[in-house]
C-alpha cells in the first residue's frame, strides 16, 4: 500500500501512457503502462491481464520488466512469477517466494497490478521498456534473451530547437558605392582662390587626393560622380558669405578637375552660405553658460545676419569663444566620390575581397560565400556578421545577422539586429524564434502564427515544438 501511495504522488511529474499489447502468443495482455519520474527515481506501473494464460501444473512462468539502453545497459525490475499447481506448492514448501510481492498461482488471478521503482539515471530518458519471459522458471539476475518491447521512452526535457531561416538578398545589378570626406581649405580673407601651400592646405588637399586615389587606382572600380558642397561660417554678412561659399566650392571643383582631368559631367556642386546646423551641433555638445539661449536664437526664424548679431551682442564672451573654437570648423567642403564596383563571380576571389575590402561585395556575394561553409560554423557566421557591418541599415543583412546571433544564443545581439530586420514573414519568424528561446512561448506563438500566415513553412515545426513543451 505504501508503494502505491508513493507512486500516485509522483505521477503528476512525468507520465507516459502506452497502448495495450499482447505477449506469449496472446495469452497475456499488458495494458495501462505508465512511466513516471522525479529527480531521483523512476516509477513503472502496468496491468497484466493473465486471464487467458495456461500454465501446466509443474511449470512456472517468470515475467521480468526491465529498462535497457542502446548500449546494452539495463536494469531488471522485480519479477512476476506465475506457477502451476505443483510448482506453486513446491515453492511454498521449499523457499520464501510466497513472501514476494508478485508470486501467483495460475488460475487464481486474472489481473496483476504491477508497480516498481528504481533509482533514476539519465540514460533511462531514452531507454526501452521491455519484458523478459522465462518459461521454465530458471531465470537469473541477467536479462533474458526472450523479450518483448513494451515502449520506447522519450523523457528528456523538451528543448526548443528551431530551424534558422536565412534570406537570400536580391541581386545588385549595378554595385554603386560612395566614400565621403570633409576638408577644411584655408582661404585668405574674402578670397575664393585656392593656394595649395597656404596654412594647412597641403594636408587638407592631400586628404581629398587620397580619397580619390584609393578608388581611382583600384582595378575593379570606376568613378562615376564627384560632388562637392562648400560651407561658410555665420560671421559677416549673409550676402558675402554666399559669394564666398559658392566661389570657394567652384575653386575646389576646378582644382580637383585640373588635377585628375575628369570629365566635367561627373562633377556636381552645392553650397551653404552659413553652416548654422554645424553651429547648433557644436553648441549642443559644448559646456557653455549661455547654451540654451544661444540655441533658442539659432532655432529662431530670424534672418541669419540678425541671429549672428544677436549672439554677438547678448553674449560677447561666448561669441568670442565660438569665433575661435567653432567658426573655423564651419568653413568646410564636404565631398562624395561615387563609384561602381564590378561583380565577383569567382567565389574564391570574393572570399579574398571579403578579407581586404568587404565593402566592395554585394549582399548577394556575401550570401554566396556563406553557402560554401556549413551552416552555423564560425566561418559561416563571420560572413553574415561582416555583411551587416558593411550594410548596417539593410533589412536582409540584419535578418541574416539575427539568425547568426540566435544560433549562437546571443539573444541580446539578436534583438538589436531584429530592430532593423523589417516586417517580412521571415522577420516575424525570427521574432518568434527569439521569444521561444527566451521562454516567452505565448509571444513566440503570436509571431510564428503571423509568419505562417505570411508563408514561412518552418513556423509549423516551431509551433509544434512549443505545443509539446507546454504539455
Amino acid at each position: 500500500m505504501k508503494t502505491k501511495l508513493l507512486f500516485s504522488l509522483v505521477l503528476s511529474l512525468y507520465i507516459i501512457g502506452v497502448n495495450a499489447q499482447s505477449i506469449l502468443n496472446g495469452q497475456i495482455e499488458i495494458k495501462d503502462i505508465n512511466i513516471a519520474k522525479n529527480e531521483g527515481s523512476l516509477f513503472v506501473s502496468m496491468v497484466m491481464d493473465v486471464s487467458a494464460l495456461e500454465v501446466k501444473s509443474n511449470e512456472e512462468i517468470v515475467l521480468t520488466p526491465a529498462l535497457k539502453s542502446d548500449e546494452e545497459t539495463f536494469v531488471n525490475l522485480p519479477s512476476v512469477r506465475i506457477n502451476g499447481r505443483n510448482s506453486y506448492y513446491n515453492h511454498l514448501r521449499n523457499d520464501n517466494l510466497a513472501d514476494s510481492a508478485y508470486f501467483y498461482r495460475a488460475g487464481k488471478v486474472e489481473e496483476i497490478h504491477y508497480q516498481a521503482m528504481t533509482p533514476y539515471d539519465e540514460w533511462m530518458d531514452n531507454a526501452s521498456v521491455i519484458i523478459g519471459e522465462d518459461l521454465c522458471g530458471c531465470t537469473s539476475e541477467l536479462l533474458m534473451n526472450n523479450t518483448d518491447l513494451l515502449t520506447q521512452l522519450d523523457m528528456a526535457p523538451k528543448v526548443f530547437e528551431p530551424v534558422f531561416v536565412y534570406v537570400q538578398p536580391q541581386v545588385e545589378t549595378v554595385k554603386t558605392r560612395e566614400v565621403q570626406g570633409s576638408a577644411f581649405i584655408d582661404f585668405p580673407v574674402n578670397q575664393t582662390v585656392i593656394y595649395p601651400e597656404y596654412r594647412d592646405n597641403p594636408s587638407e588637399l592631400r586628404k581629398i587626393q587620397q580619397t580619390i586615389d584609393v578608388v581611382k587606382n583600384a582595378p575593379d572600380t570606376r568613378i562615376t560622380a564627384i560632388s562637392i558642397k562648400g560651407y561658410a561660417s555665420p560671421e559677416g554678412s549673409y550676402a558675402n558669405n554666399t559669394r564666398l561659399a559658392k566661389g570657394r566650392t567652384e575653386a575646389l571643383k576646378t582644382y580637383v578637375q585640373n588635377l585628375y582631368h575628369f570629365e566635367p559631367s561627373i562633377f556636381t556642386t552645392d553650397y551653404e552660405p552659413e553652416d548654422w546646423e554645424g553651429l547648433r551641433r557644436y553648441v549642443e555638445n559644448a559646456e557653455l553658460a549661455d547654451k540654451d539661449a544661444i540655441l533658442e536664437i539659432i532655432a529662431s526664424d530670424e534672418e541669419p545676419d540678425r541671429k549672428d548679431a544677436a549672439i554677438k551682442r547678448r553674449f560677447p564672451d561666448t561669441y568670442a569663444f565660438l569665433l575661435k573654437n567653432s567658426y573655423p570648423a564651419l568653413r568646410h567642403s564636404d565631398y562624395t566620390v561615387q563609384y561602381i564596383v564590378r561583380s565577383y563571380t569567382d567565389v574564391e576571389e570574393a572570399k579574398r575581397i571579403m578579407k581586404t575590402a568587404p565593402g566592395k561585395l554585394s549582399l548577394q556575394e556575401f550570401y554566396t560565400i556563406a553557402n560554401t561553409y556549413e551552416s552555423g560554423t564560425p566561418a559561416y557566421n563571420e560572413v553574415f556578421e561582416t555583411a551587416v557591418r558593411m550594410y548596417p541599415e539593410d533589412e536582409t543583412a540584419n535578418l541574416n545577422a539575427t539568425n547568426v546571433a540566435l544560433n549562437k544564443r546571443d539573444l541580446t545581439a539578436a534583438r538589436n539586429y531584429l530592430d532593423k530586420a523589417g516586417t517580412s514573414g521571415q522577420a516575424e519568424y525570427a521574432r518568434g524564434v527569439l521569444a521561444g528561446l527566451e521562454g516567452n512561448y505565448a509571444e513566440a506563438q503570436t509571431h510564428l502564427l503571423k509568419a505562417k500566415e505570411l508563408g514561412v513553412t518552418e513556423a509549423d515545426d516551431c509551433l509544434k515544438q512549443i505545443e509539446d513543451i507546454a504539455k
